[in-house]
């Protein structure tokens, strides 16, 4: 049975960097492709970025059996460290992966584990 999760990572990224690249790295990591029908096939997620000047604060919110949990985060963990991501458009963001490790999920985040952990 799936249980909800959280990942939190801390990039170098440059003002012209798209934000959400980062997330779509980790889509295509776990999912084979930034846009795929659902569900996930590994692991359901949700990724909010936050810019912080330089800094790009991921949390990722996802749901998988618990003994799948490290293979997950590594998956993230890779794809955080190939620091770019071509788009659709063409360009190309990068990044640096300066922190990344496993999260407490916070109380308002509940309700989302709940629906990742249904699929």
């Amino acid at each position: 049975m799936r249980q909800g999760f959280a990942h939190q990572a801390v990039l170098g990224m440059g003002p012209d960097d798209d934000p959400a690249a980062p997330g779509a790295a980790i889509t295509t990591v776990l999912c084979g492709h930034w846009e795929h029908p659902a569900p996930c096939p590994v692991a359901p997620h949700h990724t909010r970025a936050e810019r912080d000047g330089d800094e790009l604060r991921l949390r990722v919110l996802f749901a998988t059996e618990p003994d799948r949990e490290q293979r997950v985060r590594a998956d993230i963990d890779r794809a955080l460290g190939g620091g770019e991501l071509t788009g659709p458009d063409g360009r190309t963001a990068r990044w640096r992966l300066l922190r990344s490790g496993p999260a407490e999920p916070a109380v308002e985040e509940a309700a989302h584990l709940e629906r990742l952990a249904r699929g």
